[in-house]
């Protein structure tokens, strides 16, 4: 049996609540009586008698009453309120790993927006929509004593209460899929635009922002015609059900006023009956008024449950003796994350079938060209992408085997393009880890070779580097990310392109630091081509194509390369010497004899 998800665990929680919620709204839908039965004992009992005591009690009795219900609303309130927050509580963890995991498998989608439908469910189950359908069922109950008064009375009240209902079915399946679509469109929207603002120099700096605002533009009027279709559609219900409303008011007013004259009713229960009729519409009304929080909800529950369902949650790891560094990869096939599967249902592979391993202590080059599969490797490195097929172990275990997090007390990872995270500089070189010391923070910037350069900020080390670390420069986001990979002296650092924005006194700082890592038996793998850094290394690892071409030692690889090369040098000299030669000899052959 699959074990409950958080979010049906968060619901089951909300339901406890929900009992003691329902019973809260029975009393104070009983205590909605006392204004009817008010007016029903004013017009028929204090006018006929003119007893100014009588009014002064039952005023008296009904002010209390109404007291009592005002603390029931309260308590209702609070404990939904509180409810709320629990279901929050809940689900907050859960859902940002699942956001993680969703946007690792799927860098295209729109996995951020779980914790917005969190909020979303949240706010209608601790709002008044809800409210409304707990006071739905109570409704047979007013409708029953309009019938206790006169039956025409009841009929009138409840013909208008299938009325109204019939108008919210009918604004539910109206609006139900136009919402849906706008909904839908309007995350394709908003991702658009948190992706498009990210290169928002690239798109200055070549003259692209017509183009885009054009396509953001034909993205966005799709939203407003949906919701604005689904919108018009629900404001004539919404006009419509104003309108049974107020025709009812009279009606029941006219009914009520007939049967007075008929002397079948007094004129007191000819006001308590339309006072109860519309305590029995208003929560039909309020489920009318409150049904576009509602559909939003039930599409964030929708999305919710998806997520919830596509990843289980994350088994805790028993934790692993601290790793040395041996890195061993075994046939690793990989595929690109999201993308749509092709012929056979089967998706092009990036990586086919790469082996290798490296020792405690050594530096890994891992070269190739453009679209070979480096990244992708690096990937899989460091345990942010699962392998379509093979393994990647460190010290005989693969990594999805680890606990993430003592996993990456011991890992060190530099992406190609270095995000740092909103805050401090000395807290993106902790990791944001709250028991980290200013003397490992320093120590981490200074084997990295960023000490002196932090302290050229404006506030050093306290410097707000901005969301993505957009206040720094690209080179000091990388010297900045290099000293958040070897924090407190990780035995795996893994490093892609760790120069492309490095200039010659921040090359050399890198180079320093790989070969401090090295002397103290850390094991670095670096995707470079610069050839002072691949002088430091201790194996290369060639990839084409997505497959080894070459792996060995880094010498005895580039020295046959050399000797390649000097061998493929001698022979065009040859060639060029014997067809420089060739012509001589023709001459010699056509000269005429003496």
């Amino acid at each position: 049996m699959k074990a409950q998800t958080p979010l049906a665990k968060a619901y089951g929680k909300f339901r406890a609540v929900i009992g003691a919620t329902v019973l809260f709204s029975f009393f104070s839908n009983i205590l909605m009586f006392v204004g009817p039965l008010y007016m029903l004992q004013v017009y028929d009992r204090v006018l006929a008698s003119r007893n100014e005591l009588t009014l002064i009690m039952i005023s008296a009795i009904a002010i209390a009453l109404l007291v009592t219900y005002g603390l029931l609303e309260f308590i209702r309130s609070k404990l939904l309120v509180r409810a709320g927050l629990q279901f929050d509580e809940m689900l907050a963890t859960p859902s940002f790993n699942r956001v993680i995991r969703n946007q690792l498998s799927n860098p295209n989608g729109a996995g951020h927006t779980t914790l917005q439908d969190v909020d979303r469910v949240r706010e209608f189950m601790t709002g008044q929509g809800i409210l409304a359908f707990f006071d739905a069922p109570w409704v047979p109950l007013f409708l029953a004593l309009c019938f206790a008064f006169h039956p025409w009375l009841g009929m009138v009240a409840t013909v208008g209460a299938v009325i109204i209902f019939c108008l919210a079915l009918a604004n539910e399946f109206a609006t139900r899929g136009l919402l849906k679509e706008a909904g839908s469109a309007n995350q394709g929207a908003s991702h658009f635009v948190n992706t498009t603002m990210q290169n928002a120099e690239v798109i200055r700096a070549l003259g692209m922002e017509k183009q885009l605002t054009k396509r953001w533009q034909k993205q966005h009027d799709d939203v407003l015609d949906k919701q604005a279709r689904a919108s018009g559609r629900a404001g004539g219900i919404m006009a419509s059900t104003k309108f049974v409303r107020m025709t009812l008011q009279i009606a029941i007013l006219g009914t009520g006023a007939y049967l007075a004259i008929q002397q079948q009713i007094s004129p007191g229960i000819m006001i308590a009956a339309s006072i109860v009729m519309g305590r029995a519409l208003a929560p039909v009304e309020q489920a009318v008024g409150q049904w576009k929080q509602f559909v939003a909800a039930r599409q964030s529950h929708q999305r919710l449950t998806q997520i919830f369902g596509s990843f289980d949650d994350e088994e805790e790891r028993m934790q692993l003796p601290a790793p040395k560094g041996n890195l061993n990869v075994q046939g690793l096939i990989a595929t690109a994350p999201g993308a749509k599967p092709g012929m056979g249902n089967s998706r092009p592979a990036l990586l086919k079938g790469v082996s290798f391993s490296i020792a405690q202590g050594e530096v890994l080059a891992v070269i190739g060209p453009s679209g070979s599969g480096k990244s992708t490797l690096v990937r899989h490195l460091v345990g942010a992408a699962q392998p379509q097929a093979g393994s990647v172990r460190l010290d005989g275990t693969e990594l999805h085997h680890w606990d993430a997090a003592q996993l990456g007390r011991h890992m060190g990872y530099m992406p190609q393009d270095v995000k740092l995270f909103r805050g401090s500089v000395s807290e993106n070189i902790s990791r944001f880890v709250e028991d980290a010391s200013d003397k490992e923070i320093v120590a981490a910037a200074s084997l990295s070779g960023a000490h002196e350069m932090i302290q050229t900020l404006s506030e050093g080390y306290d410097t707000d580097v901005g969301d993505g670390g957009h206040s720094l420069s690209g080179g000091q986001r990388q010297r900045v990310g290099l000293a958040r990979a070897v924090f407190r002296d990780p035995n795996l650092i893994v490093l892609d392109e760790p120069n492309s924005n490095l200039d010659a006194h921040g090359e050399q700082a890198l180079a320093a630091c790989i070969q401090e890592m090295k002397s103290r038996g850390k094991t670095v793998v670096i995707v470079t081509h610069k050839a002072n850094l691949l002088a430091l290394t201790d194996k290369t690892l060639m990839l084409v194509n997505g497959s080894v071409e070459k792996f060995g030692s880094t010498r005895e690889m580039f020295a046959q390369q050399a000797q390649a090369q000097q061998q493929a040098k001698e022979a065009q000299e040859k060639q060029k010497t014997s067809a420089a030669q060739s012509p001589a000899v023709v001459n010699m052959s056509d000269k005429p004899r003496a």
